[in-house]
């Protein structure tokens, strides 16, 4: 199996962590925020520390379950879905989880939990019961206890153009609030050469899908594009996936709880912000599929096209 993974840099550990932080290489992001490479990924150098300390702490149970993106590839809609799947079936009517706070912050995202405003009901490191929580990090990162587990792995992929003008809206509406926004030209060349927080996108999703590949019992791997077309479907596959099969009625319900129209008007996502400098409101835009075609030219779209033909379609995975 080829090796798509960039090549490593220098492993700090939790001891030294600071120390190393400071001799790994840095780029400026969109002319906004500080953002350091390691592991050959990108990412904004308070996420490090956590990354390393999950890596080589973190014990998985045989009944966790893992969520796994790269950034603004339809997170958000599978927390929520993964979160109604596993909890709440039974009296969803009378106590709607989602309507008491952000999906974020009922399933965290681990290496993200340091910048929450509040604190979580989870302790990512209590293995006393099953957990639901979600990853940025490339599956290369993880730690060995949920690679050799049974512990179930569930990742979306997104369409790239549509990833980049997701990301573009979002990190605008955070850095360059009532400013112009970041050229988009730019924005494109920092997401195709891989320098963007959580990136490369490309080497992201392909290491996921190569390892969904090789353990289909482990991981699913689910394309957002997929999920928009047939919801039903989909989203029945998931709860199969992660043994937790629909009744009669049960899928139809939990498409309409977890809606991108019903999400946003919900009170606990229109207010307030469970990461700091991120309002809630901000994790729902349009969730649409093609909306790239009103922003990108034709030369932006050619570069994207080439770069997901050279990284992605050479291993067979078509977004």
């Amino acid at each position: 199996m080829p090796n798509t993974s960039p090549s490593p840099t220098p492993i700090p550990t939790p001891n030294n962590v600071e120390k190393s932080l400071n001799d790994l290489p840095r780029a400026r992001f969109w002319e906004a925020m500080d953002i350091c490479q390691w592991e050959g990924y990108w990412f904004e150098p308070g996420l490090v520390k956590p990354a390393i300390t999950f890596r080589s702490t973190f014990h998985a149970r045989n009944d966790d379950i893992l969520l796994a993106s790269t950034i603004k590839t339809g997170t958000t809609w599978l927390k929520s879905l993964s979160l109604c799947i596993t909890q709440n079936r039974q009296n969803h009517k009378h106590n709607d989880i989602l309507t008491t706070e952000n999906p974020h912050f009922h399933v965290p995202t681990i290496e993200s939990m340091i910048y929450s405003t509040k604190p979580t009901k989870i302790d990512i490191y209590d293995a006393s019961s099953p957990r639901l929580l979600h990853t940025h990090l490339p599956y290369s990162v993880l730690p060995v206890s949920v690679k050799e587990s049974q512990c179930k792995i569930v990742y979306i992929a997104r369409n790239p153009k549509d990833t980049i003008i997701s990301m573009w809206h979002f990190f605008n509406s955070i850095f360059r609030p009532n400013q112009d926004p970041f050229p988009l030209e730019k924005a494109v060349d920092c997401f195709c050469s891989g320098v963007h927080q959580y990136g490369s996108f490309f080497e992201h999703v392909v290491e996921y899908w190569l390892e969904s590949q090789k353990r289909p019992e482990k991981m699913l791997f689910l394309k957002y594009e997929e999920m928009k077309r047939d919801p039903k479907g989909e989203v029945s596959k998931i709860a199969e996936f992660l043994g937790r099969p629909f009744g009669d009625g049960e899928v139809d319900e939990i498409l309409w709880r977890c809606s991108l129209d019903r999400l946003k008007n919900l009170e606990v996502n229109k207010n307030g912000s469970i990461l700091y400098n991120v309002p809630n409101s901000s994790y729902f835009r349009k969730g649409e599929v093609g909306d790239w075609k009103k922003y990108l030219t034709p030369e932006m779209e050619e570069r994207i096209n080439q770069t997901s033909r050279s990284k992605l379609e050479a291993f067979g995975l078509f977004l």
